[in-house]
């Protein structure tokens, strides 16, 4: 993969394990730190990556912890895009599934917000998923300029 100068590329694998959830939270809020985001701003961030990967641990994996859950961050100018897969057993039915309360595991007392976190939180987001596959949410966002914000 080729990366113009004004871009910052991101990678990170890890075993699709409920602890691991954390750390990925930390490591793709320090990554992001770079743009100087707002708290808020960080918080987001910091609330999309927990909600699409504890998505691929529980829903993906089953809480299988021999899966692995892929995360790539890119920055480029004042953006960030955020892509959290996995290779488990993909969504049936993605309309329904992004429905605001639905959930597949009612049992677990999942409360189904995760996709209305991150279409919330997030400029864009965009999911794909292919039964026995895995599924790819890729989101987006535009941090402000805490320059801009004093001037």
């Amino acid at each position: 993969m080729s990366v113009q100068s004004d871009t910052n590329v991101m990678t990170l694998q890890f075993s699709s394990r409920s602890e691991n959830e954390a750390f990925a939270r930390v490591a793709v809020a320090a990554f992001v730190s770079q743009l100087d985001p707002t708290m808020d701003e960080l918080t987001d961030m910091k609330t999309v990556i927990s909600e699409a990967v504890t998505n691929c641990i529980i829903h993906g994996y089953d809480n299988d912890p021999t899966g692995m859950v892929t995360i790539s961050a890119v920055i480029s100018g004042e953006e960030i895009m955020l892509t959290v897969s996995d290779n488990g057993r993909g969504i049936e039915d993605l309309e329904l599934a992004r429905q605001p309360l639905y959930t597949s595991k009612p049992d677990m007392e999942r409360s189904g917000m995760g996709f209305t976190i991150m279409e919330n939180f997030m400029d864009e987001c965009e999911v794909t998923t292919e039964l026995g596959v895995g599924t790819s949410i890729r989101m987006k966002k535009r941090i402000e300029s805490k320059k801009a914000l004093y001037n």
